[in-house]
């Protein structure tokens, strides 16, 4: 099949950094800065730093990937083209753990919001009426959906904009760097920290799998990529910095883990925190898109080689050119979210994505300074030394994971294995290759 025209090319740069930032949520700094004050001593913003710096080693090696092989499979895809076939589809089994299941945890989130502010309502309404709302926007045209997140990613920002504005206000005169050289901040926290909110980041990975309906995927998608790491870590860390300067200590929140609340409330009143809970709930719908997206994307890449079967996965519809059984099927597994709660929900992820991170920066290593030698001192520096200092920081988050999230994970990948092992006895694969323009 000709990749290049399976997909209609209508994406530019804004369209994939809007896509990306929906993914990340920038309204996710709130929801954990309690519980990292507490790790950190009072250094959120530093342990955000500490994440950025190292979350773009990754970032850029999904660039360096993309340039060379910008297909809609993503990490799949670079594994399979830089490391082994066998190997791109493990990690591709992997990776739509992450995918599959971030829709489910957005429905339980919009649950959780919904249901506190109309309590009368069944959640199950609300869980179903989220599923039916991504899956119709991801079913039409790729545009539309994303001009819609792109309004919800907006709202969050603005929010996020003037949270910043009146904190800046409340706390002018007590300016200081504090948050970032306080004699309190240790090395051991900082990184117990970044393992937490590396996982905010989550998002930026996801633009590659829109290579195939972007134009001039080499150059906007490795732009888009780092583009949404900064906005999104610049946002991170500015927001983080001025709550700091208000609550520099974790002793100052009722609850920790639901900081983002008495945060709100402190800075703009009642008024400020309906807009608050309004910008969080846009966060869900935005991620949720966003993730439906890529999950039907990787889908239909992976079922294009034949690893999946290609009525289904590879069917794409004729006249709006997206994946249509692919998207209602992740519409049918967010239905899930009636008979979860967000903590099991949570055990499902993670695990797929420090699989697909991993494996990217190996296949960098692999392809440009493995197998075609680029081995001068710069080369060395952007195809072995960066992806190795991203790989080694990755190595390190797996230490961080939880028990369930392994445990799940490692079986996953387990069927997996038995499954590929069927598919190579039975079928026909097909490893595509990549001449685009």
């Amino acid at each position: 099949m000709d990749l290049a025209e399976a997909f209609t090319r209508r994406l530019k740069l804004w369209h994939v950094v809007a896509i990306g930032l929906g993914y990340m949520a920038p309204m996710a700094v709130f929801d954990t800065f309690g519980i990292v004050t507490e790790i950190t001593s009072g250094h959120v913003p530093a342990a955000y730093t500490l994440t950025l710096a190292a979350i773009l080693c990754t970032a850029l090696s999904y660039g360096h990937m993309v340039k060379a092989f910008p297909g809609a499979g993503s990490a799949y895809t670079y594994a399979q083209q830089a490391l082994h076939p066998n190997a791109g589809f493990l990690i591709g089994w992997a990776a739509i753990l992450d995918y599959l299941f971030l829709p489910m945890i957005n429905a339980l989130l919009t649950d959780i919001y919904l249901s506190s502010m109309f309590p009368g309502v069944p959640g199950w309404v609300f869980i179903v009426g989220f599923a039916a709302l991504l899956t119709l926007f991801n079913i039409f045209s790729v545009k539309m959906t994303v001009s819609f997140g792109a309004i919800l990613v907006l709202f969050q920002v603005t929010t996020a904009i003037v949270f910043i504005l009146l904190s800046a206000t409340q706390s002018f005169g007590q300016w200081s760097l504090q948050p970032f050289t306080g004699k309190s901040a240790s090395m051991s926290g900082l990184l117990a920290g970044a393992s937490i909110l590396c996982f905010s980041f989550l998002g930026f990975d996801a633009i590659s799998t829109l290579s195939e309906e972007t134009v001039q995927p080499k150059k906007t998608i490795p732009r888009g990529i780092v583009l949404t790491a900064l906005i999104g870590g610049f946002l991170f860390i500015t927001v983080s910095f001025f709550a700091q300067l208000l609550f520099p200590e974790a002793s100052l929140f009722t609850d920790v883990e639901g900081a983002s609340a008495e945060i709100a409330y402190k800075i703009g009143g009642t008024l400020f925190q309906s807009i608050f809970v309004a910008a969080a709930l846009t966060s869900t719908i935005a991620s949720g898109l966003a993730s439906h997206m890529s999950a039907s994307r990787l889908l239909f890449a992976i079922s294009r080689d034949g690893f999946l079967p290609r009525r289904v996965f590879g069917y794409l519809h004729p006249r709006t050119k997206t994946p249509v059984w692919n998207v209602l099927l992740i519409g049918v597994i967010s239905l899930a979210a009636v008979f979860l709660s967000l903590e099991s929900a949570t055990a499902l992820i993670n695990f797929g994505a420090l699989v697909a991170f991993s494996a990217v920066n190996l296949s960098v290593i692999a392809h440009y300074y493995i197998r075609r030698g680029r081995r001068s001192l710069s080369d060395t520096f952007r195809y072995l030394l960066l992806p190795l200092t991203g790989f080694i920081f990755v190595v390190f988050l797996w230490t961080s994971l939880e028990k369930a999230s392994l445990w799940f994970g490692l079986s996953w990948t387990a069927i997996g294995i038995v499954y590929l092992l069927y598919v190579r006895k039975t079928k026909e694969i097909t490893v595509p290759s990549f001449q685009f323009e």
